[in-house]
């Protein structure tokens, strides 16, 4: 359907086990031969579809219907369980643990949800909310986006974000919006070229939704996003100054006019267009948000964070933006950080990226989060 996606197929003995999407929630449905020589799809016995992670592989297709699964969600690590399929899907839901990795954060109490957003063409928009313990009113909020290459966001544990935010009374959402590939590649080509408005919208109607609902406000707002996604919150910061408590951009492209000129973007002409072409002023311009920063707006305080030896998207891009931000003096708040190593991951190893992750938290409790009593 529209709203399901294909992730995977496993294959035991006797059974077929696929492995969906439904509106960016797991389930698993298992066909088997039936007595007409055709499949039948195993329905009754199969769980409803999970907010988290099912992995299934066989463990000897040749011999029987056994199966190794692997689960988690936000807020629990991977459980590595052995289980049947041999009486359909539901021994999915049955299988034995038998080992899991330690938790990195105490979950007790924290609320994983789907919420809705319905963007501006009208399009439903779904999203992640993982709400701290003993949440009452508004709180800071984080929220995350990618938005292309027909990436999906799909639930995984969330061992630094929720030991650093979330334990400590923050709240943090995962959008799903157009351009990523949680509902297979018509979901991704509805954000392509000139239609890239359309993922920013998106987010723009998720960060609406969570003011609405009372999750947060703007000031308690902020949105955070790397590579396409620093692309994508370079708009929201041009496009809706008026949304965001803060901005944290991460290897970020942001010079729509030249970025197939540096290193690897000759390579993403598919996913935005050409710039050389008629697609600049077709479209290009509109969301390249170098070229759309505004003398007489005021922006809300950014994080910029880049690396020298980024192989993928030039670090020019966050100099150039942060250089322009800072000849407007129009920023209610300016920081940028440069790492020297770590190519485009923007880290070169565990301590370094430990570094980074502390960094744009500090910036946060120092934003969205100097007026609530868990950040000060």
């Amino acid at each position: 359907t529209e709203r399901t996606a294909l992730r995977g197929i496993t294959v035991t003995r006797t059974k077929v086990i696929l492995s969906l999407l439904d509106n960016v929630k797991t389930r698993l449905e298992c066909l088997s031969r039936a007595p007409d020589g055709g499949w039948a799809c195993d329905k009754a016995d199969g769980a409803e579809p999970v907010i988290g992670g099912l992995s299934v592989s066989a463990v000897d297709d040749d011999e029987g219907d056994d199966v190794w699964v692997t689960r988690w969600t936000h807020v629990e690590p991977q459980t590595f369980a052995l289980g049947s399929v041999a009486k359909g899907v539901g021994g999915v839901r049955e299988a034995e643990a038998l080992r899991s990795l330690p938790p990195q954060f105490d979950a007790t109490g924290v609320e994983v949800r789907q919420d809705t957003a319905v963007s501006k063409d009208g399009t439903p928009v779904p999203f992640f909310v993982i709400t701290p313990k003993g949440a009452s009113g508004p709180v800071p909020t984080l929220l995350y986006g990618y938005g292309g290459f027909e990436i999906a966001l799909t639930p995984n544990y969330l061992a630094t974000v929720g030991a650093a935010w979330v334990e400590r009374g923050g709240c943090y959402v995962e959008a799903n919006i157009r351009g990523g590939g949680e509902f297979g590649p018509a979901w991704h080509r509805a954000a392509l070229k000139e239609k890239r408005d359309k993922a920013y919208e998106d987010f723009e109607a998720v960060a609406e939704r969570l003011i609405e609902t009372g999750v947060t406000t703007s000031p308690q707002l902020a949105c955070r996003g790397g590579s396409n996604g620093g692309l994508l919150v370079g708009n929201m910061l041009v496009r809706r100054p008026d949304l965001w408590g803060a901005v944290v951009c991460a290897v970020p492209l942001l010079d729509m006019r030249r970025f197939n000129k540096l290193l690897a973007g000759a390579s993403w002409v598919a996913e935005y267009g050409d710039p050389d072409t008629a697609d600049w002023e077709a479209h290009l311009h509109r969301y390249s948000p170098y070229h759309n920063l505004d003398p007489a707006a005021s922006y809300p305080p950014i994080l910029l964070t880049t690396s020298t030896r980024d192989d993928r998207v030039h670090p020019y891009h966050a100099r150039a933006f942060v250089h322009r931000l800072a000849e407007l003096s129009n920023c209610r708040g300016l920081a940028y950080y440069e790492n020297i190593e770590g190519g485009h991951g923007g880290a070169a190893d565990p301590k370094q990226q430990a570094f980074m992750m502390c960094l744009y938290i500090a910036f946060l409790e120092k934003t969205i989060g100097k007026d609530h009593a868990a950040f000060q």
